[in-house]
């Protein structure tokens, strides 16, 4: 997969180095010259402009990557470069940074965004995902809005101990997508058991989230 991403600074390039490991084509593009520093991500193609103007864009080749990320640390930049890869490239992913929390709710498919990353959010969601158990903590949403990863954790005296996955009666808009159990990632079957200390992860939308602690028993 070709990523693009704009801006080069520390969060920049931690997201390419992750990215470059995990086998995929990254392009970086900075504005600023002193954070142009093609050594300390060597296996990337660096560009040197302004993300925000579309000649930078059409030039980089910006049209044949399949995701983009807006990782400056400015939300203007961020919001701009979202929409410009979405409406003038047709970038068929764009993931945005977002560096101030109140700007959250300017991160939404009018300006191109299809996943906002807010760090003050998802730190939270981590705090409360560590001390929760038998609550749905939100981990992160998708699609402005439309649908949201969930988790919780069982119990130690879960009434649903040994049950199995096919028992569990979700509604409609809800999959339970995995379950983590120490070590080891379970891709939910249907005669799968359930055991205290699960942590079951659910894709769902936002309105129907109480039916699942419903249908869980909580």
């Amino acid at each position: 997969m070709r990523v693009a991403i704009a801006g080069a600074g520390a969060v920049g390039r931690s997201i390419a180095a992750e990215l470059i490991d995990g086998g995929h084509q990254v392009m970086l593009i900075e504005r600023e010259q002193h954070q142009f520093e093609p050594e300390t991500v060597e296996q990337a193609d660096w560009v040197l402009g302004d993300a925000c103007e579309v000649s930078t864009l059409e030039e980089s080749g910006i049209q044949l990557c399949e995701v983009v990320i807006a990782a400056t640390g400015d939300d203007k930049v961020n919001l701009v470069v979202s929409l410009l890869a979405k409406t003038e490239f047709a970038v068929r992913r764009v993931v945005a940074r977002v560096n101030n929390p109140a700007n959250e709710w300017l991160f939404t498919d009018a300006w191109g965004v299809d996943v906002a990353v807010s760090t003050p959010r998802m730190l939270a969601a981590m705090v409360e995902e560590a001390v929760s158990v038998g609550d749905l903590v939100r981990l992160m949403t998708f699609r402005q809005g439309q649908a949201n990863l969930v988790e919780l954790t069982l119990p130690q005296e879960t009434p649903l101990e040994g049950k199995a996955v096919s028992e569990i009666d979700l509604p409609r808009d809800a999959a339970l997508v995995t379950i983590l159990r120490g070590d080891r990632v379970i891709v939910p079957q249907p005669d799968d058991p359930l055991e205290p200390g699960d942590e079951l992860l659910f894709v769902a939308s936002a309105d129907i989230e109480p039916d699942i602690k419903s249908a869980l028993g909580y």
